[in-house]
């Protein structure tokens, strides 16, 4: 009983870390797509073959946050906790969308995004945003906002994203039941 305890915990943790992620929806900011204690698949081998793409909803890592110290005991039983969905928020990866990738232009013109001079249709959008912006996306880079804009910690705060910090794709809803389906 106890090796196969074991050989599933081994199991959900490579799963995990190689191939596919439950995440939870933390916050309002994508919200109408994705509401708070939502459930979503995250896929880790969808960009193996591509970049991300303007669109894409991802998990990433935020610029700028410290890697904690953790000694080898406290890594598997984060990598546990994770692979079964049993993380504190806290210590979560952001979800957002792709709005633009390295090379475009991102202009903010009050409740607007326009991307290389073309207006961006968002017909997902929860709410939009008064500033304005623009941003040149570096090469290897993505620009991320969330679909509510006024609840949104994104790429207008913290900048662009390096293509590494990103986690995966959400690829799948799987809570709530009523709700379920692709993303």
């Amino acid at each position: 009983m106890a090796v196969l305890l074991l050989g599933a915990v081994i199991l959900a943790v490579l799963i995990k870390s190689l191939l596919i992620q439950p995440f939870e929806i933390p916050s309002q900011s994508m919200h109408p797509t994705l509401q708070v204690g939502d459930r979503v698949m995250v896929s880790k081998v969808s960009f193996l073959f591509g970049e991300p793409a303007r669109g894409d909803v991802v998990v990433f890592s935020p610029p700028g946050r410290p890697d904690p110290d953790r000694n080898v005991l406290e890594v598997v039983w984060h990598e546990v906790r994770e692979a079964f969905g049993w993380y504190d928020i806290s210590e979560a990866d952001l979800i957002k969308r792709v709005i633009a990738t390295g090379g475009d232009r991102v202009e903010i013109r009050r409740s607007e995004v326009w991307v290389n001079g073309e207006l961006l249709e968002e017909p997902y959008l929860g709410s939009s945003t008064q500033q304005d912006l623009t941003v040149e996306v570096p090469e290897d880079h993505i620009f991320l906002m969330g679909d509510h804009r006024a609840k949104s910690s994104d790429s207008r705060v913290f900048g662009t994203v390096h293509e590494d910090m990103v986690v995966g794709k959400a690829v799948f809803r799987i809570w709530p039941l009523g709700r379920m389906g692709g993303i």
